[in-house]
């Protein structure tokens, strides 16, 4: 379901799903007054509403199974994940333990549920995660601070409802990182190892829709039409992700998280230009970034993929200042010292097995070395092939 105020219609289609509901999402929402209108709307449909409000982000092997006790006594036939992608992914996860059993470790990987699973509903309120068009969920170990994707067809949600006036009380640095983890996700997902004709599809799609309306939002966060084609741009970056993967640039940024809390996207969009520089030595990928770059208008038939490759990591950057993101890890309070840790931990990475070039840990401590100070900021160093 797209469109302004879409959501008034949740209760009617909820009603083809079940009758007791779960859901699931943020204090944040709660006090914005979003979670009251929804609970009202299902009621008036005779749908039970059972609501669930501490999910917290990056959420946690402890965190799922607080929603999941919270939900096992309540005889629950459906599941609404309302919020940003933690609350979804708190959904999605409260739906692994809730139908079949045991902990989150257990999902670890893909397809390990053997048991049917509830029908999942997704709200975005954020136009970011994409988390509404896949069938993961990422969940952190509370010990480690891993990040553990949890996957299976049984998991994608049977109904997105993509309403961008829920975006709009979202504070202006919420929209600002999640726009750019969504414009992350285009990327990368157009260049993995497992990208296909389907994901760069969707790749193609997102990038488009987000690169036009990412800044319109920054600028003016009333803009209903532009926060709605950012909000499908989001999703299908989602869809893209569900067929291809991540790379690199989400490997860097899960260890900045773990070791010092860096908003998910900050982290993955501070990374994103040097893994893009890195990957573009790769002629195939430097190809996919040039089609990209002239598709978005950046860069003409008449420059080589190189130039249009430059065009479009310069793009990035553009983004990247308007959403004032921080331009080294200086800034965010790292040290030298700890350049070798982040890149074994990147390194480890379940993303990092799919980045279109093979990376290693040495690999890793350069790029980290050179955004400690933010040195390769300037797409110029990119030479191409």
């Amino acid at each position: 379901m797209f469109g302004s105020g879409c959501v008034a219609n949740l209760g009617k289609k909820i009603k083809e799903f079940g009758s007791r509901a779960l859901l699931v999402t943020d204090h944040g929402l709660v006090q914005a007054g979003h979670v009251t209108r929804i609970q009202e709307n299902l009621e008036d449909q005779g749908i039970k509403v059972f609501t669930f409000d501490q999910s917290i982000e990056n959420p946690t092997d402890s965190s799922v199974q607080a929603c999941a006790d919270f939900a096992r006594p309540l005889g629950i036939d459906v599941i609404i994940g309302f919020g940003g992608g933690s609350s979804m992914d708190t959904a999605k996860g409260c739906n692994f333990l809730l139908t079949n059993g045991g902990k989150m470790a257990d999902y670890w990987g893909v397809g390990k549920a053997s048991h049917a699973m509830l029908p999942l509903i997704a709200v975005p309120t954020t136009a970011g995660t994409g988390s509404e068009c896949q069938s993961f969920a990422l969940i952190s170990n509370d010990d480690t601070h891993q990040k553990m994707a949890c996957g299976d067809p049984k998991a994608l949600p049977c109904l997105t409802v993509l309403d961008p006036e829920l975006t709009i009380s979202q504070p202006h640095r919420v929209a600002a990182c999640t726009g750019v983890d969504a414009l992350a996700h285009a990327l990368e997902s157009a260049v993995t190892s497992k990208r296909n004709s389907s994901s760069s599809r969707h790749s193609v799609i997102a990038f488009q829709l987000i690169e036009k309306n990412l800044p319109l939002v920054l600028a003016d966060p009333t803009d209903l039409k532009a926060r709605g084609q950012l909000l499908v741009g989001a999703s299908h970056a989602g869809a893209a992700i569900e067929r291809s993967m991540l790379g690199a640039a989400h490997a860097m940024a899960n260890p900045l998280t773990a070791h010092r809390g860096v908003v998910h996207g900050t982290a993955v969009g501070i990374s994103l230009p040097g893994v893009m520089l890195f990957n573009a030595q790769d002629e195939e990928v430097c190809s996919i970034y040039a089609q990209l770059s002239r598709l978005a208008h950046l860069s003409s038939s008449n420059d080589s993929d190189a130039e249009a490759t430059q065009a479009l990591i310069k793009r990035v950057h553009q983004l990247l200042d308007m959403a004032d993101l921080p331009k080294s890890l200086t800034e965010l309070g790292f040290s030298a010292q700890e350049i070798g840790t982040l890149a074994d931990n990147a390194a480890e990475q379940w993303t990092a097995s799919f980045n279109p070039r093979i990376i290693t840990s040495s690999d890793f401590e350069n790029l980290y070395s050179q955004l400690l100070e933010g040195s390769h900021c300037d797409s110029s160093a990119f030479e191409g092939k």
